[in-house]
């Protein structure tokens, strides 16, 4: 499985400053477990037609952030992740943004909408805790003591 974390940014290419840089770091560590990359699109639309192009034996899996997600433990995230592998999913596109919040249509494509709790991120902030949450669960699959069951 290849992993897409995937921000909606329309008034910049992407993250910068502190924010960027600890994306990267976590998206390279995450990268030593499984392929994993970050890509800033300008929309939504640009998103779902991007995840409508993707060629594989299997449709991506979509992902995203949103405050009307359900809330998962970082051992439930890692579970769902272990359960997409173990079903051959080829692509999951995790994916956060935009910063007024996703569509119907977005949400209605959704294999799976979480949130970061209730309170309200902004949105670089958020992008990096996707990126430490997926990192954090690829680590408890992989038996890693990074998480050291806190």
């Amino acid at each position: 499985m290849k992993i897409l974390l995937s921000t909606i940014s329309p008034r910049r290419p992407g993250l910068t400053g502190p924010a960027a840089d600890l994306l990267k770091l976590y998206v390279g560590r995450s990268s030593k477990f499984i392929p994993c990359s970050h890509r800033n699109f300008g929309s939504e639309k640009e998103l779902l037609a991007y995840s409508d192009e993707l060629s594989a034996r299997t449709r991506p899996v979509l992902f995203l952030t949103a405050s009307e997600g359900q809330q998962l433990t970082s051992r439930e995230m890692a579970n769902y992740l272990g359960s997409l592998q173990d079903n051959g999913v080829q692509q999951l596109i995790f994916a956060v943004g935009p910063a007024d919040g996703w569509s119907t249509v977005a949400l209605s494509r959704a294999d799976k909408a979480i949130a970061f709790g209730r309170i309200t991120l902004p949105h670089e902030l958020a992008a990096v805790i996707a990126a430490e949450q997926l990192y954090r669960a690829l680590t408890i699959r992989a038996g890693h003591p990074y998480h050291g069951g806190h």
